[in-house]
């Protein structure tokens, strides 16, 4: 049974795709099985793992609106044990289509449980809004991980993704859990990036993860390859922090292989 995190904030330019990607990326290096969904209608995620949204016939638009088995559309990428559930402009009208839909908040999760057991781990790359496809988004997620730049307007925003993440909780997921937040952009020439780091921790303490990702010029590049990072430039910088970063989360969900091993041997 796959873990489903999605990656959200309404604010763009924050690091959501680059993280959807090469995370999935390093959990593929790492061999676990991943499933990139993009829930984005720019379908950045879709062409950054090289598929040309264009050229995409069916994508999760069709598993929203007209219950296409996502098992029919998922691409298979390059990077070892990585997916893509891909996004087309299509996705734009979807949130019109749906408002009128039974169960229209839990589409997405209706659709993924097709495939919740074909993965260990599932990561939705939210769009940069609170719409309907966020809330889906929210609403199928076993957790959220919110990805903040370190700069000057960080923490604006913040409070309003965190009280939708409340609502959602409240009302459509109660099992949802913050999986963390993430500093992304990080440049250690900036006294700035260092007071962002210091405020993000003051206020959000022990849900601020340990690894931060620096600003990184292999990182911007990557995706005009078609490649994760981990493929492009495995001993660049980016690809050390991004590496890093998921093994971070698989230790905090006690899914790393030897463990699981050992709890295998326990039983």
């Amino acid at each position: 049974m796959g873990k489903i995190i999605a990656i959200a904030n309404q604010k763009g330019g924050v690091g959501k795709t680059t993280t959807a990607i090469n995370l999935g990326g390093c959990f593929g290096v790492l061999e676990y099985k991943t499933l990139i969904v993009d829930a984005d209608p720019q379908a950045n995620a879709t062409s950054g793992v090289g598929f040309d949204p264009k050229t995409v016939t069916q994508s999760i638009y069709d598993c929203l609106v007209d219950d296409v088995n996502p098992k029919d559309i998922i691409f298979q990428t390059e990077n070892p044990n990585l997916d893509i559930l891909p996004a087309h402009i299509d996705l734009v009208g979807a949130e019109l289509e749906m408002i009128n839909m039974p169960n229209r908040e839990h589409r997405l999760k209706i659709a993924l449980e097709k495939i919740k057991d074909d993965y260990d781990l599932i990561l939705i790359d939210c769009s940069p809004s609170l719409g309907l496809i966020t809330v889906n988004s929210l609403t199928a997620a076993d957790s959220v991980m919110v990805p903040v730049q370190c700069e000057y307007f960080a923490l604006e925003g913040l409070g309003k993704l965190l009280n939708t993440i409340k609502i959602v909780q409240g009302r459509l997921n109660k099992e949802l859990e913050i999986e963390g937040i993430v500093l992304t952009l990080y440049d250690t020439r900036l006294r700035l990036a260092n007071q962002v780091v210091e405020e993000v921790k003051t206020h959000f303490q022990d849900l601020v993860f340990d690894t931060i990702i620096h600003r990184n010029t292999r990182l911007g590049e990557a995706p005009s390859f078609g490649e994760t990072i981990v493929m492009h430039d495995a001993s660049c910088k980016g690809s050390i922090n991004y590496l890093n970063f998921a093994r971070e989360i698989l230790q905090k969900n006690d899914m790393t292989k030897l463990e699981q091993k050992s709890k295998k041997m326990e039983a």
